[in-house]
């Protein structure tokens, strides 16, 4: 469906997408998970077509230039930066960009209609966007991106500011759309956002992808070994033939698989007064890949 092929994007010294490649498969959701300024809205903007690569190409449905109209009608596009004009309506927003699009009037009507039910906005059609909140309009942007019924959607940080109960309706509507078989790639620094939401996810980081597949096996991969720290009911007879570090009662031991070992050590006689298991997470795997400095 969506194929970057070593893409690159330059502004004066700064490389804002360092020779990066991946495909986007039919109906599943992509994720592009990296800190601010890892390239991930650049690499969207290449994708469709606003911003020209310095090298490398994008293909889309196997057309080669996202600026040829028959592609831009296949996607839809909210960017993270709110594209919304604020003395209009919600209903008004809807039909320009739609108008844009070439739909017919009747068409317009029902988009405008399957759109605004769908991000909850229905009951405000009629006011205009600049007495919105932040949550309302992360909604329309989301909306103004359906208006045309595209098979592909970029969506560029589409929860940034928004308000909890905005948040999960996106997320809601997200998976809803990806059950209805559209192709979705998302962009975020929220790291339970790409858990939840995307098929696969590549790691992101000064205009590189450091990673790139399931978030199971991206755990696997780069996560490290689960930690089980114990405290025993009494200290064993016999420390030196038992795996892990013990210090009398205490019991600590890193393993790739910590349920096979919780059932061998209770198997051995061992009785815990307290127990703890840290597992690896997509937390873990991104801090492991991006390091844990912290970022202006």
């Amino acid at each position: 469906m969506i194929q970057a092929d070593n893409l690159r994007k330059r502004y004066g010294a700064l490389t804002a997408v360092d020779g990066i490649s991946f495909e986007v498969r039919s109906g599943e959701t992509f994720g592009l998970l990296g800190p601010n300024g890892a390239g991930k809205t650049t690499t969207l903007n290449l994708l469709v077509g606003t911003l020209t690569p310095d090298g490398g190409s994008v293909s889309i449905n196997g057309e080669t230039d996202p600026t040829n109209a028959s592609v831009r009608q296949q996607i839809g596009y909210a960017p993270q930066a709110i594209a919304l004009y604020g003395e209009l309506t919600a209903e008004e927003n809807l039909t320009f960009l739609g108008r844009l699009y070439g739909l017919s009037a009747r068409q317009l009507r029902e988009r405008a209609r399957q759109a605004l039910d769908l991000t909850g906005l229905s009951d405000r059609r009629q006011d205009r966007v600049r007495t919105f909140s932040g949550g309302m309009k992360r909604r329309l942007n989301l909306a103004c991106a359906l208006i045309h019924d595209p098979p592909v959607l970029l969506l560029d940080e589409p929860t940034v500011g928004v308000d909890p109960q905005s948040r999960n309706l996106i997320f809601d509507k997200i998976e809803w759309l990806r059950q209805q078989g559209r192709t979705i790639v998302y962009t975020t620094h929220y790291i339970e956002e790409a858990q939840r939401l995307c098929d696969r996810v590549a790691i992101m980081d000064h205009g590189r992808i450091l990673a790139l597949d399931t978030v199971g096996r991206l755990i696997e991969q780069h996560g490290g070994k689960s930690v089980i720290e114990a405290e025993l009911q009494e200290a064993p007879a016999d420390p030196a033939g038992l795996p892990g570090v013990i210090e009398g009662a205490r019991f600590r031991l890193e393993t790739d698989r910590p349920l096979e070992e919780l059932a061998r050590l209770a198997g051995l006689g061992l009785r815990f007064r307290t127990l703890r298991l840290d597992q690896a997470d997509l937390e873990v795997v991104f801090l492991n890949l991006t390091g844990r400095r912290l970022r202006d």
